[in-house]
């Protein structure tokens, strides 16, 4: 790899046999591991001075919930003792009433767990892995272009103009990818934006004096209000990661309604007085933190020649079903699987210092089988995050919805080799994709409609076991109807 800089300094990196990722943030450190360990050399280049620093900023510090997919993909990158070490299991929902009641919903049928875990301190804890494994981090470097038929990225950096010539570019940069850029100005890429009417804003509960948990510790919190919602994820220094989502418009229950501390403070002890009530520092916490937006992002294709797309900067979704960070994970897991199959088959999967190779040309193939395998499930998640939203800030409050759950679980129960739960096959089913855990979703929705208005199954989950061999005959039943 040749590179060159505004003094013709020599860049360390000088074959075209390297990987350069763009973004050194959650995906991109995973992806430079799963790499380096199929015997790719790779480098990646961040806009960010390095977090671990003292002075820099950590970027966004929003809670994230880990599934069993990113951690599938972990454990394919070789990570699992890393990461274990820095979540805190969340077996269910605790759901938080106006009245200050609470009620716990479990995610699984049989204790299955989410994770939580800090997006800063999990971003810190992979990027340590990366060089540990002799990965370099070029931090504050800036991607300014890409020129994609030379594979070439430009970088702006403290010392000067950076250029780096690569064997190929991975685009982990987010969703405002400046590798993503270079794509939206060639022929026939497809590229689609669009934002919610809410955004989000932080606001922490601290650990109690004792350093203990205002709140159980080992649930994700939600108080849900219909149009908005609070949600609060635990953190290992007993504190909680609060995010109202609120509209960003309109004149009364929105980020533009609460312009001033007192009406924001009105606002949080009328709709949120259980957790209004453990804020030590609301006004300071309110005034500092921004309010930012959320967006779903499209494109296809992910790759041109050797330089590609991976995460949120192919296909970024709004947080609501917990997925973006395991979605990004995934698709790197997809992609090592690939390469394993590929090399296993006899395939050259490597990069070479000719770009015209046979080598070169094996692997941009590859990267559009990628694309192929991943697109479906990627629109799928995206629709099923923004279905969830309604679901957690209205549904999971109101009686028929907890009743509804109630009948998937015993439907579940009944006929597990033909029914599952869509959060069960989504967050708890790794080898499912994306794609067929909505469609039997959907296919499951048609008949638990019919299930929840039968008055035998409202008896039996009451409390009537008198009637239970009557019950297993409309649960097998209804699931006679699923696999036709």
């Amino acid at each position: 790899m040749t590179t060159t800089t505004a003094q013709t300094a020599p860049h360390p990196l000088q074959q075209r046999d390297t990987m350069v990722i763009v973004g050194a943030g959650l995906v991109g450190s995973v992806l430079a591991l799963g790499l380096k360990a199929r015997g790719f050399d790779v480098a990646i280049y961040e806009r960010r001075a390095d977090p671990r620093r003292a002075a820099a900023g950590g970027g966004r510090s929003i809670n994230l919930a880990l599934s069993d997919r990113g951690m599938l993909a972990l454990a394919a990158a070789g990570l699992t003792a890393d990461v274990e070490s820095v979540v805190i299991a969340m077996p269910g929902r605790q759901m938080h009433g106006k009245d200050g009641s609470s009620t716990f919903m479990p995610y699984g049928l049989n204790g299955e767990a989410i994770r939580s875990v800090s997006r800063g301190g999990l971003n810190l804890t992979l990027m340590t892995a990366c060089e540990r494994a002799g990965i370099p981090i070029h931090f504050e470097h800036r991607c300014e272009h890409i020129d994609l038929k030379t594979t070439t990225a430009s970088f702006s950096a403290p010392s000067g103009a950076v250029v780096v010539e690569a064997g190929s570019i991975a685009g982990a940069d987010g969703a405002s990818s400046a590798v993503r850029a270079a794509f939206m100005k060639t022929d026939r890429f497809d590229y689609s934006q669009s934002y919610l009417p809410h955004g989000y804003k932080e606001i922490t509960i601290p650990a109690a004096a004792d350093g203990g948990f205002r709140f159980e510790k080992n649930a994700l919190h939600i108080w849900p209000r219909s149009s908005f919602m609070l949600i609060a994820l635990p953190n290992l220094d007993g504190s909680f990661t609060g995010t109202l989502f609120l509209a960003h418009d309109g004149e009364r229950e929105s980020f533009a309604a609460l312009t001033t501390p007192t009406a924001a403070r009105e606002f949080f002890a009328s709709q949120f007085p259980d957790a209004f009530a453990q804020m030590d520092d609301f006004d300071e916490q309110w005034a500092t933190n921004p309010v930012s937006s959320l967006n779903t992002v499209t494109c296809a294709p992910w790759s041109r020649g050797c330089t590609f797309l991976i995460g949120d900067a192919s296909h970024a979704i709004v947080p609501f079903f917990g997925q973006g960070m395991n979605a990004g994970f995934e698709d790197c897991r997809i992609l090592f699987d690939l390469i394993d199959d590929a090399r296993a088959d006899g395939e050259e999967v490597a990069l070479s210092s000719s770009s015209s190779s046979s080598s070169s040309s094996s692997w941009a193939a590859l990267l559009e089988r990628f694309f192929v395998s991943r697109k479906p499930n990627a629109d799928a998640i995206a629709t099923l995050a923004l279905e969830n939203f309604v679901e957690m800030r209205d549904k999971v409050g109101q009686p028929e919805f907890l009743y509804r759950k109630q009948v998937e679980a015993a439907f579940a129960r009944a006929c597990p080799d033909v029914v599952t739960p869509a959060y069960t096959m989504v967050t708890f089913r790794p080898l499912l994709g994306y794609a067929d855990a909505l469609a039997r979703a959907r296919a499951q929705d048609a008949v638990l409609n019919t299930l929840c208005s039968n008055d035998l199954v409202r008896r039996h989950l009451a409390g009537d076991r008198n009637i239970a061999d009557e019950v297993a005959g409309v649960f097998k039943e209804a699931a006679d109807r699923l696999q036709r």
